[in-house]
């Protein structure tokens, strides 16, 4: 049981004279705050909401907190999927959407510095103004940046352009004490102590709240284009993915989907986008890769001999989107995919483990197998080019309790078999408060034990999102 104090007339006279006019209390405060896009994990309303605008600010109500030994959770958009922004434990809730600002770009340093509240789309389409490109490309482009930068959610193009973590140059930081901190530097290298940078990075907002953030950019390729390359059935489908590497291709992003999901999605979209038979032959997965490049006639010869490829595989056709509205067809189609399912489905989990790439059809053969023991249905997709994988339990038909109750035992298989392949528990999504149990069954006492440390060290109260990551709480 947790050793939290509540929230007393007193204190929220203090938190209202830090942030005035800003501080909620009881049917003032936002339920979209209680959750995040994931409730199967339940819902708890916080005392108190707080809609910040300022490093000074968060720093004033998390030290108001920690003296007072009172839990802070933050949110930014609040599109998690695993809990990580679920207030468990009540206390205050501080949400960094309003610190919206792009406050400068350093061209000659390729860097821009944003505050946390400014989202994916928001940095996406002004870099593009400044000829430059931000690589990370999570499928929520409403998220914020804060969020994506705690969860190191990657995306799409992590298979030429890497994570989240390798474009996050600098940060500020308000620590549990409420104290103000700044880690790494706009430079290229550095061999300097511990990398505490890299320690917040994924940390969910467990051990400081990012209030400001100084990111990498790179010149922004000046031609795209996208194969839409169909193929009658999964197996076939995702063992063609390590061939890429093997021919030395360079993809953007390598995207792998069964043709049910994507049904849902163009369902949702309302209009159809890929498609369903070939010459006959009814279509059963898709791949979607993307290649970009300083021009169209660089990007041509790369083109035609993947295409090569792909139909020497078994591709039933390959599809060129070589136009901006072809483009745009075909990735809203695929970036629909978790909409689609949360339209059409009462009760949904998920998860996003990773596993090596030549390993994917064997993981996806047994997640296949597996699931004919469950009276939910599974759909899944991913970034085959990194093996991170998306799989959903949907059902529209079972009792709560059974549901998380079988989900609970697929899980378990799903997340034993990453790690027997060599994988992970999450890619890109985070542990939040949904994963933990299956966090510390993967990564074993000594690493879990190593992991607590770390929180205790940085936040000795625990007072900063409790109940995630490396800690289960009963609040």
């Amino acid at each position: 049981m947790a050793d939290y104090n509540p929230i007393t007339p007193e204190i929220i006279a203090e938190l209202s004279k830090a942030v005035p006019g800003r501080v909620m209390v009881g049917d003032s405060v936002n339920p979209d705050y209680a959750r995040d896009e994931m409730p199967i994990y339940g819902t708890r309303m916080p005392e108190v909401s707080i809609d910040v605008l300022s490093t000074e600010e968060v720093a004033a109500i998390v030290k108001i907190c920690y003296e007072n030994r009172i839990p802070v959770t933050t949110r930014g958009a609040g599109t998690g999927l695993v809990g990580g922004c679920t207030p468990i434990c009540g206390g205050v809730v501080i949400c960094t959407a309003k610190m919206n600002k792009i406050l400068s770009y350093d061209l000659e340093n390729f860097a821009v510095t944003v505050q946390p509240g400014v989202l994916l789309q928001q940095l996406a389409e002004d870099a593009l103004t400044h000829g430059c490109l931000y690589p990370p490309d999570p499928g929520e482009k409403l998220a914020t940046l804060g969020g994506n930068v705690a969860t190191n959610a990657s995306g799409m193009r992590g298979v030429k352009y890497g994570a989240t973590r390798d474009y996050v140059k600098a940060m500020t930081v308000v620590l549990p004490t409420g104290e103000v901190t700044r880690f790494g530097a706009t430079v290229s290298k550095t061999s300097s102590g511990y990398s505490l940078l890299n320690l917040m990075i994924g940390s969910e907002g467990t051990l400081g709240i990012i209030t400001e953030l100084t990111l990498k950019l790179i010149p922004a390729p000046k031609a795209t284009i996208s194969l839409i390359a169909p193929f009658a059935g999964l197996a076939e489908c995702i063992s063609t993915v390590p061939k890429f590497k093997m021919n030395h291709f360079d993809p953007q992003a390598i995207e792998f989907f069964e043709k049910e999901i994507l049904i849902s999605s163009e369902e949702y979209l309302g209009k159809q986008v890929f498609p369903r038979r070939v010459e006959g032959c009814q279509v059963g997965a898709y791949l979607l890769i993307t290649f970009d490049g300083d021009s169209q006639d660089e990007l041509e010869p790369v083109i035609e001999r993947a295409a090569e490829m792909l139909l020497a595989e078994g591709a039933l056709d390959v599809l060129v989107a070589d136009t901006p509205p072809r483009l745009k067809s075909a990735w809203a189609a695929r970036s629909s995919f978790l909409e689609g399912i949360e339209e059409q489905t009462k009760l949904l989990d998920e998860c996003d483990v990773v596993v090596p790439v030549p390993r994917i059809p064997e993981y996806v053969v047994y997640v296949d197998e597996l699931a004919k023991n469950y009276d939910f249905h599974v759909q899944y997709f991913g970034h085959a080019g990194d093996g991170n994988l998306h799989i959903y339990t949907c059902s529209n038909d079972m009792e709560r309790e059974e549901f998380l109750r079988q989900v609970d035992s697929f899980m378990a298989s799903v997340y034993q078999k990453a790690m027997e392949l060599g994988g992970q528990i999450s890619g890109e999504h985070g542990i939040g408060m949904g994963k933990v149990k299956y966090l510390a069954q993967a990564a074993g006492p000594i690493n879990m034990a190593l992991m607590q440390g770390i929180k205790q060290v940085f936040d000795p109260r625990m007072i900063l999102n409790p109940g995630k990551v490396c800690r289960s709480l009963d609040c």
